[in-house]
């Protein structure tokens, strides 16, 4: 027995090692066209920061001081040795290390878009496989105008409208301030995340004041990806569903509930999995505007700054973060495919 946990540990470590090396070339040419394409865009970041009233001379001395005046060869060997050095560059907005502001961000854009996700499953599921069962029903009907209505309204538009129904109609929500009312100071930073910390703290008072201040931005953004993870977990049970071993275990006289839940969606589950992936990924980048609606202080308004300053070090870290953290995901999505089904692990 042991031998055999030994070889499936060795197995699962080797799978992990390959993944990751594979991603390297994926990172590599993330950060050449991240680079490229900032230098490409409009806007001279010297001129921004000498000024309006700045003279020529005074640009050039700021472009020659950012390392601007190289070509780009250059300047892409400056950055490539300070990224393997772990240096993703200062911010010339604030003269902050990058890494720095990124890790300080990272949970709020973290924290945000898994409440989200973890908000918009817990309804899309049930509501897939409710409409699953009830092909042509209510249920199945509402479930079609819920995922219509969800992808048809950009996220700043939906969360402009919640923010002025719940906040300024009713006054049932706090105003959209960031991810905490400057009544409350931050809980004690354990694991970045405002709502454990808080729970960490066991203080009901902040728990519930830092609920309040992430409600509004996460059903937004949960409303938004409800529509293709209810889609894909219709459409994967409906598939299951008329499959052979589930008209067997009909047919045997196992229940409804456990034909259903243990044999019919855990067989569904595979594809939803693999939308939860893509929709978590999806919503790191979308979360930009949401972040800004609700001036909640994640890397995706950080990043939305430096790129209106044609402030290029915070704007490739953003990048170069989001497509480190795709990766990662990936990697945990193929090693839950082992855990929904055996059968998966560790192929490919």
């Amino acid at each position: 027995m042991n031998a055999q946990r030994l070889a499936a540990v060795r197995a699962g470590a080797g799978f992990v090692l390959r993944r990751l090396a594979a991603a390297l070339p994926n990172l590599l040419g993330v950060v050449v066209v991240t680079f490229l394409l900032t230098r490409a865009l409009p806007g001279d970041p010297a001129a921004y920061f000498a000024g309006p009233a700045a003279s020529r001379e005074a640009i050039e001395e700021v472009r020659r001081a950012l390392g601007l005046d190289q070509g780009i060869a250059t300047q892409f060997g400056f950055y490539l040795r300070d990224l393997v050095q772990g240096d993703l560059g200062n911010s010339i907005s604030t003269g902050r290390p990058v890494a720095t502001e990124l890790i300080e961000r990272l949970p709020a854009s973290l924290e945000l878009t898994l409440i989200a996700l973890l908000l918009a499953t817990l309804i899309a599921v049930p509501l897939g496989v409710l409409a699953a069962t009830r092909p042509g029903s209510v249920v199945d009907h509402l479930c079609r105008v819920i995922a219509t209505v969800g992808v048809s309204l950009p996220t700043f538009f939906t969360g402009l409208l919640l923010a002025y129904v719940f906040y300024f109609l009713l006054g049932w929500a706090p105003p959209p301030t960031g991810r905490l009312d400057p009544a409350f100071s931050p809980p004690q930073t354990v694991t970045g995340f405002y709502l454990i910390d808080a729970l960490f703290a066991l203080d009901g008072e902040l728990l519930a004041a830092v609920a309040g201040q992430i409600a509004l931005p996460a059903i937004t953004l949960a409303l938004f990806v409800i529509a293709p993870i209810s889609r894909m977990t219709r459409a994967s049970m409906l598939g299951v569903l008329s499959s052979d071993f589930v008209r067997t275990a009909r047919a045997v006289g196992l229940s409804r509930t456990r034909v259903l839940y243990v044999y019919a969606l855990r067989n569904a589950l595979l594809p939803v999995v693999t939308t939860l992936g893509m929709v978590f990924s999806f919503l790191l980048g979308s979360s930009i505007l949401v972040e800004k609606v609700f001036a909640w202080p994640g890397v995706g308004s950080y990043a939305l700054e430096a790129l209106v300053a044609s402030d290029y070090a915070p704007v490739q870290g953003f990048v170069l973060v989001l497509a480190a953290l795709y990766v990662l995901l990936n990697l945990v999505i193929d090693l839950a495919y082992g855990v929904v089904d055996p059968r998966a692990r560790f192929e490919g």
